[in-house]
């Protein structure tokens, strides 16, 4: 992880509510305001319980915030992570290189049928990953092919 990452007081209230809505850990909390979007990235292995059954606890969150809800899984590994912020696209191939200017790049290979899912609207997602990658990774980067 790049460093400590600082929180708004705005995020805080968030991710409080997040945590009591849905009994998961929020590590961090990012506010779209142009999508009307909170994305919460949770600890390793609770995205499952902030969803809940049939995504009940991420319909309660929406309904609380009136804001739309994303939820990533933390990896400490930078792959897990990538496939785990372009979910649900299925993913071929991760390659990370190091330039020569020590920038950071990321090649990530997507199905074909799944491209379209994994850049998003707008390539909204494509930048969300990429804003993430950078928070936690020091990525520069990530190229979707």
């Amino acid at each position: 992880m790049s460093g400590k990452i600082k929180l708004t007081a705005e995020e805080m209230r968030y991710i409080a509510l997040f945590e009591s809505i849905t009994g998961a850990t929020a590590k961090d909390c990012l506010i779209d305001n142009h999508q009307n979007k909170l994305i919460f990235v949770t600890k390793e292995h609770e995205a499952g319980l902030a969803v809940g059954k049939n995504g009940g606890k991420v319909k309660t969150l929406k309904r609380v915030t009136g804001r739309d809800i994303e939820i990533v899984e933390y990896a400490v590994n930078l792959q897990d992570f990538i496939k785990n912020a372009f979910m649900p696209a299925r993913i071929k191939e991760i390659r990370v290189t190091e330039r020569l200017d020590g920038k950071k790049i990321v090649v990530v290979k997507v199905h074909e049928a799944d491209k379209g899912m994994a850049i998003g609207r707008g390539g909204e997602k494509a930048a969300r990953t990429r804003q993430l990658a950078k928070r936690y990774f020091g990525v520069d980067n990530i190229v979707i092919v």
